[in-house]
């Protein structure tokens, strides 16, 4: 996507350890109409793998989620990663190591929400390590969903999640922006 590709040369920050800030569009600041164009690209590319229900986690994923759902007119689930009380005892449960936040987050999925009978598209804002994505497609397993496929917004190929998620599930992934290197303060895309 041209325009997303334009919006990380133009704002995207190199923090360096592969940290790549977008929070002037993405993860603080949404840029709604630019969200838009990221949900209806991702409903395209999965269409035709027919999902009732795009998963992601909160709280960077559901904007993306959000207007993917939209394009494709099924609905977002969202893994909490604090209990509400609303929230059945029983529940759809994993962990994850988060890169900026530097310690082990738990996900969790109502079974209220996500069933046998659900075809599961991810979708998350970065595809990185796919040390989250693959806590999604593990809670996807548990609830006896069939997840058919993932949808990132940017991935940082050199560190691996791609590999990851293709050793350990048979769906396609797609992401609108791919960058290939970090190093030296520089955002290399594809």
């Amino acid at each position: 996507m041209l325009t997303l590709k334009r919006r990380i040369a133009a704002e995207g920050r190199n923090l360096g350890r592969g940290i790549l800030k977008v929070d002037s569009f993405i993860n603080h600041q949404v840029d709604a109409r630019l969200m838009m164009e990221v949900g209806q690209e991702l409903g395209l590319r999965f269409a035709q793998y027919g999902p009732t229900k795009v998963l992601t986690a909160e709280i960077s994923g559901i904007a993306p989620a959000l207007t993917t759902a939209l394009a494709l007119g099924v609905p977002v689930v969202y893994a909490r990663k604090t209990k509400p009380i609303t929230m059945p005892e029983q529940v759809y449960r994993d962990t994850a190591p988060s890169h900026t936040k530097g310690h082990l987050i738990e996900l969790l999925v109502s079974p209220e929400v996500l069933g046998s009978s659900d075809r599961v598209l991810i979708v998350d804002d970065f595809l990185a390590t796919g040390q989250t994505i693959a806590a999604l497609a593990r809670i996807v397993a548990q609830s006896g969903a069939s997840l058919v496929g993932v949808g990132t917004v940017i991935e940082k190929v050199f560190e691996g999640g791609r590999r990851l998620l293709a050793e350990q599930y048979a769906v396609p992934v797609e992401s609108l922006v791919v960058i290939t290197d970090m190093g030296d303060g520089q955002i290399i895309m594809a």
